[in-house]
């Protein structure tokens, strides 16, 4: 028998993907704020939407710099992404706080975060939704990965300090290449 769901709770059904940090330069200084709302849009060149709240400190970076980093937390990470996620840059520098190592990018301002497994420069290349829904198209223009922790375990947030972990990973016949 099926039940009716509060509206409010809807996004805990269909989180996209992991949880990632968000990475930008804004006025000189770098900040890391946590996100979940995003998504791959584009196989090649590949670009991912992301939805970043405008009474967020990095929505006012994202708009102006149109550029950052987003990186990839393996489970290993979570205690200090939910430090980071409860903290906001505009009263401490996060790196400092959390104990996070900023490396230098390649394309970009904002820095990669070394305890990432993964970390993507990206560049806004569409804003056009940004004042009606906060949503950004980023172009990932370049992607590194710590080949030791490739298989890493990513967290998946489901609101209120409530995360699932990836689990088994199955593979199956696919005539996709």
């Amino acid at each position: 028998m099926m039940k009716e769901l509060s509206l409010s709770k809807v996004y805990q059904l269909i989180e996209p993907g992991p949880v990632v940090l968000l990475m930008t330069a804004g006025n000189g200084k770098a900040n890391v704020m946590v996100m979940s709302w995003h998504m791959m849009v584009e196989f090649e060149p590949p670009l991912m939407a992301c939805i970043v709240s405008s009474a967020n400190y990095s929505f006012a970076a994202l708009r102006e710099t149109r550029e950052c980093v987003i990186g990839i937390p393996s489970l290993e990470l979570a205690p200090v992404v939910v430090q980071v996620g409860n903290s906001s840059g505009r009263e401490l520098d996060k790196f400092s706080a959390f104990g996070l190592t900023p490396l230098p990018a390649e394309c970009v301002s904002p820095p990669l975060v070394a305890e990432c497994f993964a970390n993507l420069e990206c560049k806004v290349t569409d804003a056009s939704l940004m004042n009606k829904y906060n949503l950004f198209i980023l172009e990932i223009l370049k992607a590194w990965i710590d080949p030791a922790r490739i298989a890493s375990k990513t967290i998946h947030h489901l609101g209120y300090g409530t995360f699932v972990v990836d689990g088994e990973t199955i593979t199956l016949k696919s005539m996709m290449r």
